[in-house]
């Protein structure tokens, strides 16, 4: 079991298929997702990765938690989830997840909190007929009829469907394919809805009722290549963009020392 990944949603797209089929997609976007801490099962009785996504503030960060940024050498994220895993799928602190995680073909889970209808009736709350539309129903059409027995028990029962507060709860969507990735822009395109409103958090791992492809990336997809790398290192530690900028002219006055023994 592996590390699952935090991403944004952006909304709904479409691209084409092979045939010329168009395919409604929900775009979702992975940035800066951080391995921010790690559990054990030594240490906590667990094994679990814990990670960071999105830009926060330092001033709306609390003090406890930037100690907590701080240790793993990461700038403070504004989601901050956990994610079990078996002990061969721990991944370094301060490492940063790649789309890549998932592959194209793949079923995965998507959690994420689903829009808030406020309060809503029980017609739209749970899908009942409501009463007939003709003679003998005296303006209440819409109503969801009796709620109680009679004397026994001589009252409502819990759980009893009625009108309410809809919406605005965690749901999760299972078995979802993934249609493609892009490393890059951090992109993940996924077949059909997902859970939640635009701008919304949700939370990708892989599917538990449908074998995870073999060709996926165990324990995580990094992004440790190049200049990629680079940029993590220089956000994380300020330390190294500086002997990054160092560096710098060294580099510059050799190629020039270079290109005069060439003319020479």
């Amino acid at each position: 079991m592996r590390s699952g990944l935090i991403a944004q949603k952006l909304g709904m797209s479409r691209v084409f298929a092979e045939d010329g089929t168009h395919v409604a997609v929900t775009v979702l976007k992975v940035d800066g997702c951080h391995v921010v801490a790690v559990r054990t099962q030594e240490k906590d009785g667990y094994t679990a990765v814990q990670l960071g996504a999105g830009a926060a503030k330092v001033k709306n960060t609390t003090q406890p938690m930037r100690g907590h940024f701080a240790k793993a050498n990461v700038e403070p994220r504004r989601k901050v989830v956990e994610f079990r895993v078996s002990e061969d799928a721990l991944i370094d602190v301060g490492a940063q997840l790649s789309a890549e995680h998932f592959i194209a073909g793949q079923k995965v889970d998507i959690a994420g909190q689903s829009i808030g209808k406020g309060f809503a009736g029980a017609m739209k709350r749970h899908g009942f007929k409501g009463l007939r539309a003709s003679h003998g129903v005296s303006i209440s059409h819409r109503s969801h009829g009796s709620t109680g027995n009679s004397q026994d028990p001589g009252r409502v029962w819990k759980g009893k469907k009625m009108a309410g507060h809809m919406g605005d709860v965690r749901v999760t969507t299972q078995n979802l394919e993934v249609v493609s990735t892009d490393a890059e822009r951090g992109l993940i395109l996924i077949r059909g809805a997902v859970p939640g409103s635009k701008g919304g958090w949700v939370y990708i791992s892989d599917a538990t009722k449908k074998p995870r492809p073999d060709e996926a990336p165990y324990p995580a997809a990094l992004l440790s290549d190049g200049v990629v790398q680079e940029e993590i290192l220089a956000e994380a530690i300020p330390e190294v963009a500086e002997e990054a900028a160092m560096d710098a002219p060294k580099a510059e006055d050799t190629s020039a020392a270079d290109s005069d023994e060439t003319k020479d």
